[in-house]
């Protein structure tokens, strides 16, 4: 799991595909922190992607850096603790401006059952799960 987490920082920026009734959904996200074992990302609950997320909690990210892409499969979980936002605000300071742990809009959320590939046209595709 960290591996993946220190991919996607080093990437800067992966996309997280949803599903919106038949229709996939694809958009750009940053944050990716593990706390308590755990790969988290941050939301705001106002966004489709929340709502998405809601209805069918089963997602796919993908990023790409240096020949190399990776993609993680998963169920997103939910975690209304407030010390969890918080850490997730402490480590991407930049959503402060935007978020608060106490706004009923910021939205934690990990991943569960997760199957990460490594893939590059130089080398056959290496699975991590966590």
């Amino acid at each position: 799991m960290k591996e993946v987490q220190q991919f996607l920082k080093k990437c800067g920026v992966y996309y997280l595909a949803t599903i919106d009734g038949d229709q996939p959904r694809v958009r750009p996200f940053g944050t990716a922190e593990i706390y308590e074992d755990k790969l988290y990302i941050h939301t705001g609950k106002v966004k489709q992607v929340s709502k998405q997320i809601e209805k069918n909690p089963k997602v796919e990210l993908c990023a790409f850096c240096d020949g190399t892409w990776l993609r993680v499969a998963g169920t997103l979980v939910k975690d209304e603790r407030l010390e969890v936002k918080q850490f997730m605000l402490d480590k991407n300071p930049e959503l402060k401006a935007m978020y608060s742990a106490t706004d009923n809009n910021t939205e934690v959320l990990y991943l569960k059952d997760a199957v990460a590939t490594f893939s590059s046209f130089t080398s056959k595709p290496r699975i991590v799960k966590f």
